[in-house]
């Protein structure tokens, strides 16, 4: 299973000050160095941690993998078909939310995700849809072009009990299964740690997993390095 560090919390901290620390994109390098098989950045409409100015260094300097979550919206896509990232991953996106909260209704947008997909894919982007646990936006993801799915996995990481844990997790193995099955890129991410990451690695079919914020909060008192390396080793 591959890692890639989701590095929009090392500029959340770096807008609280409203200064030029720390800075996101030596973030990356230094999650690059650590062994992180990709870097994950959110380009949000609002700016509200990755600008635009991150995201051109980024392009320009990370060597692994880059991978840009975008809302579907004419600008952002703009922007990704100009930046040119290895990955574009689609995910839903609602100003008053903390944190992406729910996967993309692909089903209820196919129509629309389709003509993106399409548009990203002629430049040689692939395309991952951010979609939660359900057959049926997995069919739709295939149906419209999808190189690949990243499971939302908010609900298994909020588990309250070791039950629901064990139920929602099926439900991320029979999913990803499908994905698999299907012929799509399976990924996984959303609120993802150090203990509830461990059942996942045994699933064979998500091939990456997006962690950002346990990583981050890590490397507060470990340091970007450590805190990477610990996670890979888990993965």
């Amino acid at each position: 299973m591959k890692l890639s560090i989701n590095i929009d919390h090392v500029a959340t901290l770096r807008e609280a000050r409203g200064g030029l620390e720390p800075d996101p994109v030596t973030a990356a390098h230094m999650c690059e160095a650590a062994g992180a098989n990709g870097i994950v950045c959110h380009l949000r409409e609002d700016r509200r941690h990755i600008s635009d100015r991150d995201l051109r260094l980024l392009r320009d300097t990370v060597k692994t993998k880059l991978d840009l979550e975008m809302a579907a919206t004419e600008e952002i896509v703009t922007i990704a078909l100009e930046t040119l990232p290895e990955l574009a991953t689609l995910v839903p996106e609602r100003r008053q939310e903390l944190t992406t909260e729910g996967g993309l209704d692909v089903i209820a947008n196919r129509h629309h995700l389709r003509d993106v997909i399409a548009r990203l894919r002629e430049r040689g982007i692939q395309v991952s849809l951010f979609v939660d646990p359900l057959a049926g936006q997995i069919e739709a993801a295939k149906e419209i072009g999808a190189d690949t799915i990243e499971i939302h996995t908010g609900a298994y990481a909020n588990a309250r009990t070791e039950d629901q844990k064990r139920v929602l997790l099926g439900d991320v193995r029979d999913i990803a299964r499908l994905a698999r099955g299907l012929g799509l890129g399976v990924n996984a991410g959303h609120g993802l740690n150090y203990l509830n990451i461990v059942p996942l690695r045994a699933m064979g079919d998500i091939e990456e997993v997006s962690i950002g914020h346990a990583v981050i909060a890590r490397a507060v008192f470990v340091g970007i390095d450590r805190a990477v390396k610990e996670m890979l080793a888990l993965v």
